[in-house]
């Protein structure tokens, strides 16, 4: 079904925002995974994902501001990760030659190899030729072929039902001390002020993944990490093709990651390091929803911390860590496979 303008409905716009909050989240274990499989934490590409994943969060935060503000609690359930597909994108949408340099790639769970760093850099990959109409006419919450131009819908609807924001609702502000030049990241305006607000946290999520445009990709100084990031002008996209390059046209100048067994050789206890994970990754997720539900868990740090932890024990066994039960059932039946 193609969309007018005059089609909108509140319900499209929060199909669109849940799946801002999916997209978002998705990124999340995807890029902490790759990055906890490098053996050296002192590498640069070590340390420009780390910068990388905790804008990932902030984004998630963001989109969940949005979403309450437009009277949406967000769901949090983990992604799945599956072949080449990431939520809400479809790079054949994209003109081929900025594809291209980033083909084949992959979705899926791993060790940061070419195909991993490809995907990532598809992910970021900046708005290209996308019209306002081809915008305004896209299938309602499906697919776009660039972050940019699925944010640029969201954008679109929000414009035209900023009647419905309310400001101050289910607010969470965790950022703040690392971006002193942010005047907000939260919504507390009602109507078209808080519309400006949002636009806000839009051109923020999209400054700092796929940048403001080809030419300039440095990102504003408003939007900039003030406090720990090491290349704070860099946007992701810049950041994750700076990891590309450095690791040649094969990947084989990529950091040193741990060695990861077949699934067949799975013992019991690797597959308890991933039924770890995944059990923490749902507490993480069910936290994650909890907050922006308003609710104020007390251990979500711990448990932030503890993911991060069980995704590296994971790597330092030889074991692809696993986010939902649907991977973990995978890999028990290719250890049973032996």
């Amino acid at each position: 079904m193609k969309l007018k303008q005059s089609d909108w409905a509140m319900e499209h716009l929060h199909e669109h925002l849940q799946a801002a909050v999916d997209l978002e989240l998705w990124t999340i274990p995807f890029y902490m995974s790759a990055m906890y499989s490098i053996k050296d934490r002192d590498t640069d590409a070590y340390q420009l994902i780390r910068t990388i994943i905790n804008q990932e969060m902030l984004h998630l935060q963001c989109a969940a501001n949005m979403a309450n503000a437009f009277g949406l609690s967000p769901k949090i359930t983990p992604p799945v990760y599956s072949g080449t597909k990431i939520p809400h994108l479809n790079f054949a949408l994209d003109p081929s030659s900025e594809t291209e340099p980033y083909m084949p790639y992959t979705a899926e769970i791993g060790p940061l190899d070419l195909l991993r760093v490809n995907g990532m850099c598809l992910v970021e990959l900046p708005e290209f030729g996308t019209t306002p109409a081809e915008i305004v006419f896209q299938t309602v919450i499906n697919e776009y072929g660039t972050i940019g131009a699925f944010y640029d819908a969201l954008r679109f609807g929000a414009c035209l039902m900023k009647n419905h924001i309310k400001g101050g609702v289910r607010q969470v502000n965790f950022f703040s001390a690392f971006y002193r030049n942010m005047p907000n990241m939260t919504v507390t305006e009602s109507g078209a002020s808080g519309f400006d607000q949002v636009s806000l946290l839009i051109d923020l999520i999209t400054d700092q993944g796929e940048g403001q445009c080809k030419k300039d990709p440095t990102v504003p100084k408003v939007f900039q990490n003030t406090a720990d990031d090491t290349e704070p002008n860099d946007d992701h996209f810049v950041k994750f093709n700076q990891i590309k390059d450095a690791g040649g046209q094969d990947g084989n100048k990529l950091p040193e990651t741990y060695t990861t067994k077949p699934p067949c050789d799975y013992t019991p206890e690797d597959i308890q390091l991933q039924k770890i994970l995944v059990k923490q990754f749902g507490q993480l997720t069910t936290l994650l929803e909890e907050l922006f539900k308003g609710e104020n868990p007390d251990n979500f740090f711990p448990i932030m911390a503890s993911v991060g932890g069980a995704i590296r024990n994971c790597w330092e066994h030889g074991v692809t860590p696993q986010f939902s039960n649907s991977e973990l059932s995978e890999a028990v039946t290719g250890s049973n496979q032996r």
